[in-house]
């Protein structure tokens, strides 16, 4: 089947929070814009159970807010096209070719804002209990585990945000984290602390999960021993990797695979823009990626302007 090729100005990679802002700003300024998403709109953020550090809210939902953030996007006459999956690039100075299941598509700039994917639980049998006992959605499956034992990987705020929401279905809470001390914020641990469910196993790694067609213990390995631990579910908070395979042939890659781009977001390749967790910065935020998507767009604009 001969695929249909479509011209456009600007094509967007990624629907989070950088992305929508990017093509808010890109519609803006008159550019023909589309957003390529190969899954749901709203990136990880969009299942936060809630956010309180985004400027102008109290506190909302990650997918209320990216419900604003998307029908704003959409008002200003973005085109977004979901589970649409890429399948090949190119990426030169002179061509920007995307070719997705559906199209071929001819941009003259890109911003890629692909995000970030979870990590999985790095033991064997993670495979065999995906979804069976494994689990990376609190807001997803939590309510499947009402009265039951669970255990919560990981120390960092998405972690312990995930326990204490947990702790309305679970009977009991463990909390496995490999080091001894955690890196949530202050708020969070507090939180943490305070909730009775709430155990923490420090200095502790799951090493093997257990049971038949579906979860029932695993082995924990600490400083001073190998044990067996019963558990019906276990959830996974251990940080993300860039979403960048795709561009390694062509954009310069750190060595945790992010996207060689400074502050304005610009790549080796001309027209070529990084925007959000993909991109190489200290920090990332959700303030961080509207402000890269932000960045990224004005940049295209200019980019776009100069060279057509």
């Amino acid at each position: 089947m001969i695929k249909k090729e479509k011209k456009l100005d600007l094509l967007i990679i990624g629907s989070g929070p950088a992305g929508l802002t990017a093509a808010i700003y890109a519609a803006r300024l008159k550019l023909k814009t589309l957003i390529l998403e190969d899954e749901l709109v709203g990136g990880q953020i969009k299942d936060a159970y809630t956010v309180e550090n985004y400027p102008g809210f109290i506190s909302i939902s990650g997918s209320e807010l990216i419900d604003k953030i998307q029908n704003q996007a959409i008002n200003c006459g973005v085109e977004i096209d979901e589970f649409d999956k890429i399948v090949s690039v190119k990426l030169t100075n002179s061509e920007k070719v995307i070719e997705t299941k559906s199209y071929i598509y001819k941009p003259k700039a890109v911003i890629i804002a692909a995000g970030a994917k979870k990590r999985e639980l790095p033991i064997p049998e993670e495979e065999k209990f995906h979804g069976k006992g494994i689990h990376y959605c609190e807001l997803c499956d939590g309510h499947l585990y009402e009265g039951k034992h669970i255990a919560v990987v990981g120390g960092g705020n998405s972690a312990l945000q995930a326990a204490n929401f947990l702790s309305k279905y679970a009977k009991k809470i463990t909390l496995i984290h490999k080091r001894n001390y955690l890196r949530a914020d202050k708020k969070n641990q507090q939180e943490l602390f305070y909730n009775k469910k709430v155990e923490i196993l420090w200095n502790s790694k799951i090493q093997h999960a257990i049971g038949d067609n579906k979860l029932e213990s695993v082995l924990i390995e600490n400083e001073k021993e190998t044990y067996k631990l019963d558990l019906d579910g276990i959830f996974v908070y251990i940080g993300t990797a860039p979403r960048t395979d795709l561009y390694k042939d062509y954009l310069n890659l750190n060595s945790s695979g992010n996207i060689e781009a400074g502050e304005t977001c610009e790549t080796n390749i001309k027209g070529v823009f990084a925007a959000g967790d993909v991109r190489t910065k200290p920090f990332r935020q959700l303030t961080t990626a509207v402000s890269d998507g932000t960045t990224a767009a004005l940049m295209a604009e200019k980019y776009i302007k100069n060279e057509y």
